[in-house]
């Protein structure tokens, strides 16, 4: 039944994941699971780096480590000129030497709102990037694959750039030309030097959804990465996150915490987006810390509230709150070698009628880009 007035629950203070348990079906979201498009290629759907970098791993053996962006919700409806702004930085960033020069940038999902449509490609994708000359490789996020009307299949406009099986250039990208990507699936294992990214989609509901064939990939994912890689993992839907809007999915890590317990392996950093802020959260597990990095702050025009200081702890769950900025658009640069991941966070420090008050601080931090496999006897409880 609908109460007059009714609208969505607050997310509870201080807590790093909004619901227990499997998400509520409610009328005032939308719960819907969407079909997945065809895959381009077979079992398990490999892409490797080389395809659209030529010669990186040479390249990257030499300088001995892998640099790439990475940041989701890039979007620019409503006030593209925050898109424009973050998408300016990332550029400028493309003029940096040797090690420090993204190769790469892995987009975290929620490419074009509000629905994916492909007429919105060129002012929310090809257009921004006009000039970022590396490859953009992405996992769609809700938004993505959230269709408008009867007319549009979920992810079409998504697939039409990422998922095309032979590269080609769209007429819809006009001036902005960019050759599109034929990535074997909407998730997909990332198989870079130095570093395997493992890409879940997380679909249209509210919290995220995986149907069991998703979850056995996952599994078996996390069971076959290389061992002499790190290991990172990316999704839409936050695990962990200390917002006022979404919050962090349960639903989520009970899928992740699955791969981890039939695997034994342990992700070096898990990577997401959907809430439009950046948020750094820690986790121990035995001992060993995971970080969950939240980074939906790429464009969109809405940004979401924090409800926790740093140094919160979900006292539930054990996550705790290392930084976060909920007042600017910015984006992440990760940096892995053979012994560590660094993470920085660099925060658009906005002008005109974008100017906010705060300042921007950036973020950085160092996690071990080493082997990390659950104890014997452990379980894994996201």
């Amino acid at each position: 039944m609908l109460q007059p007035g009714q609208a969505r629950l607050r997310v509870a203070r201080k807590k790093a994941q909004a619901h227990p348990g499997v998400h509520p079906l409610s009328a005032l979201s939308d719960n819907k699971f969407e079909p997945l498009p065809d895959p381009l290629g077979l079992p398990p759907y490999h892409y490797d780096l080389e395809t659209a970098l030529p010669g990186i791993s040479s390249e990257s053996a030499k300088l001995g480590s892998l640099t790439f962006h990475a940041v989701g919700d890039t979007g620019g409806v409503k006030d593209a000129d925050y898109q424009a702004m973050v998408a300016a930085q990332m550029k400028e960033d493309l003029n940096l030497a040797g090690a420090a020069r993204p190769k790469f940038f892995y987009h975290l999902g929620d490419v074009v709102y509000y629905n994916g449509e492909v007429a919105d490609y060129y002012d929310q994708f090809y257009e921004p990037y006009d000039h970022y000359d590396a490859p953009i490789i992405a996992i769609p996020g809700n938004h993505d694959g959230d269709p408008v009307n009867a007319d549009q299949t979920s992810l079409d406009g998504w697939v039409r750039y990422f998922m095309t099986p032979k590269p080609q250039i769209d007429p819809i990208s006009g001036d902005a030309p960019r050759v599109t990507l034929s990535l074997p699936n909407v998730y997909f294992t990332l198989n870079c030097p130095l570093v395997t990214i493992i890409g879940m989609y997380t679909n249209v509901p509210e919290g995220g959804s995986i149907d069991s064939i998703q979850q056995q990939w996952l599994t078996n994912e996390f069971d076959k990465a290389p061992e002499d890689k790190a290991l990172i993992l990316a999704l839409h839907h936050p695990i962990y996150s200390f917002d006022d809007h979404h919050s962090g999915s349960a639903a989520m890590a009970d899928a992740v915490q699955h791969a981890i317990n039939d695997s034994r392996r342990l992700p070096n950093i898990v990577l997401t987006a959907h809430v439009h802020n950046y948020q750094r959260i820690e986790k121990e597990i035995d001992g060993i810390t995971i970080p969950f990095l939240v980074a939906g702050h790429g464009g969109y025009y809405h940004r979401h509230g924090i409800t926790a200081d740093v140094g919160t702890v979900d006292e539930e769950l054990g996550a705790k709150l290392q930084f976060h900025d909920q007042y600017h658009h910015g984006y992440v640069t990760l940096t892995v070698d053979a012994k560590e991941i660094k993470v920085n966070m660099t925060p658009i420090a906005e002008t005109g009628s974008s100017k906010h008050k705060h300042d921007a601080t950036p973020d950085s931090a160092t996690y071990t880009a080493k082997l990390l496999k659950l104890p014997d006897g452990s379980v894994a409880s996201l």
